[in-house]
């Protein structure tokens, strides 16, 4: 009799199952994303969730898709707007929510202070951990205030002593730290591996839409920055958060990556101090704190995060070098981005870049693929690689193209109010954007159409 197999090799990137090796994932065609993991034996049906929504053949229908009704969902409020912005207006009952982030960036500390604002609330909370004592958790909950009876704390890391604890206390909010702890007796696999993540979470999902539980569910990231695990988790939830930033630093941005209950890419910004974190209401202005003034190389775009509109400043060194291959360095863009700017300067201007070493840089630590920053980052190039100074009250705006055109972005009037409110006199902007952009009171609305002259305007004094 042949014996059966115990282990099977499963895709990181998506999940997918094979018998054997393979170099490229047949699925999501990625390359060396296999790697080898015991079996899973089947589950026996005693043992599966027991609160597995039970339907009756009867009750599957089909209907028309116009008369099914949207209820709007039910939140609970955390009175921690920037928490609240990035969930989408509050906690949605029934959801499950993956929060991801760097080890020691503030993960434990950012859901035990929200723990602890919906208990005072009268919210019944469980904390479960898996990497901590209680005694730990103690520690930590006494830096940041004193706690509520109604907030109850586990440390557990066995799934069906989770779900009984969960089914008997029958709590509004339960915060799960972290997913790579947790196991299932039945399930093949050291906790952490892909079966038992995979196992845990479709578990976690049923709790929380069966009995209506909040579940937030702490995971690690790798070294490529993504949660630790198959792909298919972050699909399997109904949130990705994470949570960014320097852990030598004292600022943390918590981003949303998915959500089905409100807009992606909202972010909220906090600091971290002694007692825990707190929010900044006004991101655009901490962004710009202690910018240099007469320097070259600096000058201050708007990104829109979600529906958001914050402030960055971009910095940019350009140097002789003495070196073959000149070296090239960013920083909260993305690099390949940077490349193609220096060598729309070096075509369309002239610009001798291949000589020179470039460092481009957005202050505050945040990371911005938006292309709206384009025109900025090419002016900062050309400040430094020229010495000219940038006016300290002029911000730029615009998509560049390889022939050196500027395009419009979207959102413009938005990131014109904000830069406004912050007092910015001159705002260098697309000029196909004129005609579809009111006059604002107090902004000199300059409109360029091509890289050679967005360096003229800037050159004007």
């Amino acid at each position: 009799m042949a014996k059966a197999k115990e282990t099977i090799f499963f895709c990181k990137e998506c999940g997918y199952e094979s018998a054997k090796w393979a170099g490229q994932c047949p699925a999501c065609h990625e390359w060396n994303t296999f790697v080898e993991a015991p079996a899973e034996r089947p589950v026996k049906a005693a043992v599966r969730s027991s609160v597995s929504v039970q339907k009756n053949k009867g009750e599957q229908k089909q209907i028309p898709l116009a008369q099914v009704t949207a209820l709007e969902e039910e939140r609970i409020k955390t009175h921690m707007e920037e928490f609240d912005r990035v969930l989408g207006g509050g906690i949605v009952k029934g959801s499950l929510v993956l929060v991801g982030g760097d080890p020691g960036i503030g993960k434990s500390t950012l859901l035990t202070q929200i723990c602890k604002m919906v208990s005072d609330d009268g919210h019944k909370v469980l904390y479960i951990t898996g990497e901590e004592s209680l005694s730990q958790i103690k520690m930590r909950a006494d830096r940041i205030g004193t706690f509520s009876d109604n907030l109850l704390v586990m440390a557990e890391t066995d799934l069906d002593v989770i779900e009984e604890t969960l089914s008997a206390e029958q709590p509004e909010i339960a915060v799960i730290d972290s997913i790579q702890t947790v196991y299932r007796p039945d399930v093949n696999g050291a906790p952490g591996s892909l079966g038992q993540v995979r196992e845990c979470t479709a578990l976690f999902m049923q709790l929380a839409k069966g009995l209506g539980i909040s579940i937030f569910v702490v995971g690690h990231v790798t070294k490529e920055g993504v949660v630790a695990g198959p792909r298919t988790l972050e699909h399997m939830v109904d949130t990705v958060l994470y949570f960014e930033g320097e852990s030598q630093g004292t600022y943390r941005i918590l981003r949303g990556v998915k959500n089905r209950f409100g807009s992606t890419n909202e972010i909220g910004v906090f600091e971290m101090r002694a007692d825990g974190l707190s929010e900044v209401k006004n991101p655009s202005e901490f962004m710009l704190i202690g910018r240099p003034e007469n320097a070259s190389g600096s000058i201050v775009s708007c990104s829109v995060e979600g529906t958001r509109p914050i402030l960055v400043e971009i910095q940019a060194l350009v140097a002789r070098t003495a070196l073959g291959n000149p070296r090239r360095s960013s920083t909260g863009i993305d690099y390949n981005r940077m490349n193609l700017l220096i060598a729309v300067l070096e075509k369309r201007l002239g610009f001798q870049l291949s000589e020179c070493d470039a460092y481009v840089n957005i202050v505050g630590g945040v990371k911005i693929n938006e292309t709206a920053l384009d025109l900025a980052i090419l002016i900062a190039i050309a400040s430094s690689y020229l010495d000219i100074v940038v006016d300290a009250d002029t911000i730029a705006l615009g998509e560049v193209g390889l022939s050196g055109e500027v395009r419009n972005v979207s959102m413009i009037e938005a990131r014109v109010n904000e830069a406004k409110k912050l007092g910015f006199k001159k705002c260098i902007i697309p000029k196909s954007a004129l005609q579809a952009l009111r006059s604002i009171d107090g902004v000199n609305l300059v409109g360029v159409s091509d890289v050679k002259e967005a360096i003229r305007k800037v050159q004007e004094k």
